[in-house]
């Protein structure tokens, strides 16, 4: 999909089309921390991209709309484009919530080649949803996703098979999954500068410069990637952050916000039916310094006072002493595991039980009246009680 959240802004508004649109946080409020999540193509000529500092795009464009982010309207209409994917074929792998990869060999017979589905998909979906997709059509799924990228917006580039190393060859080395800065560096100390440069090295010129991963790299410049196409592809982790306002280094605030954070990542892992292992604590201070914690869990949880307790236990473990302030903090929880598989315990805990009872009661009054139906009570007053406050 096209600038996705941006365009479904610009769709529910229709005064805010053909203007330069930001969805992100507000950059008059706090100073504007935080990035941007999306915008608009009016947006980008002024060099607004995703993931460019709020306050940033503002000096670039002051008078550009900022929004921010409704990610329940953006789930409703990622539902409708999947719908339409699943008239297509049934092996679409969702890679996020705006894009997808499709295999539709099996669908070919019926519905004519695969630049006829292509552009049936792309018509559907500007007519049910008045929104703009575009589609990149190669033998696999690395060409295809290059593909689709270099003709936005409503782009439709087609990659047949014997084309696929003169259509790679001139492309920068920036276009190859798994280069970074860092890879990206070496690279280009040897040289080696467009994808074709990388697909004439040798194996072990490859890896002498980055090891096995240099090998993977050469294969995908030379246009191999053998990989399927996978539907329905498993939930991995679950986590969520918050940027500050303003930078803090109060203790209270800090706990109420890793509470805020456990409570949503719980939530999540409830409603998804997952339980997980593994807890994740993600700390940035006020020089962009990252730190990450993890620590694994002797059974799966998806309790909220179990995920907050880790947090609290990793954060103490960054070794931060109150002089430098936190600019982010994040809580993800991994190793999932669906909890009809996790183990059974052969005692009842009567204090376990009434945490169970508790959170299930969160889960139904927030399902009926809204997620902000009820917060904990330290989120609330920055206090280090557990109790919710409606």
């Amino acid at each position: 999909m096209d600038a996705f959240f941006a365009s479904v802004e610009q769709l529910d508004h229709p005064q805010w089309r053909a203007l330069p649109l930001v969805v992100g946080a507000d950059p008059k409020s706090g100073a504007g921390r935080g990035v941007v999540a999306a915008c608009s193509y009016e947006a980008r000529k002024f060099g607004i991209h995703s993931a460019m500092p709020i306050s940033q795009a503002w000096k670039r464009c002051p008078d550009a709309i900022f929004v921010k982010p409704n990610m329940g309207r953006y789930a409703e209409v990622s539902a409708e484009v999947f719908e339409i994917f699943g008239r297509f074929t049934d092996l679409v792998e969702g890679i996020s919530i705006d894009e997808a990869f499709l295999d539709v060999t099996g669908s070919i017979a019926l519905l004519g080649d695969a630049v006829t589905i292509a552009r049936e998909i792309k018509s559907t979906i500007r007519g049910e949803t008045g929104l703009v997709a575009s589609v990149g059509v190669a033998s696999n799924k690395f060409v295809a996703k290059i593909a689709s990228d270099l003709d936005k917006p409503d782009g439709l580039v087609v990659v047949e098979p014997d084309e696929v190393r003169a259509f790679l060859n001139p492309l920068p080395i920036t276009r190859l999954w798994g280069v970074g800065e860092k890879s990206g560096a070496k690279l280009l100390s040897r040289g080696l500068r467009t994808i074709g440069d990388v697909a004439a090295i040798s194996d072990i010129m490859a890896r002498s410069i980055l090891g096995d991963q240099g090998l993977k790299l050469v294969s995908l410049a030379r246009g191999e990637d053998e990989r399927a196409v996978l539907p329905h592809s498993a939930v991995k982790s679950i986590g969520n952050e918050e940027t500050f306002s303003r930078d803090v280094n109060e203790l209270e605030k800090i706990k109420a916000t890793l509470l805020y954070l456990s409570d949503k990542v719980a939530a999540r892992l409830r409603k998804k039916g997952f339980e997980a292992a593994t807890m994740t604590l993600k700390f940035r201070n006020e020089d962009f310094k990252t730190i990450t914690r993890s620590a694994t869990l002797e059974a799966a949880t998806d309790l909220t006072d179990d995920i907050y307790a880790m947090a609290l236990e990793l954060f103490s473990r960054t070794g931060w002493n109150g002089r430098v302030k936190i600019r982010l903090l994040g809580v993800t929880a991994s190793k999932l595991v669906r909890k009809t598989d996790s183990q059974p315990t052969l005692f009842v805990d009567e204090a376990r039980l009434k945490q169970v009872r508790t959170d299930e009661t969160v889960d139904a009054i927030r399902a009926r009246f809204g997620a902000g139906a009820l917060k904990r009570g330290a989120v609330v007053g920055g206090s280090n009680k557990k109790g919710y406050t409606k």
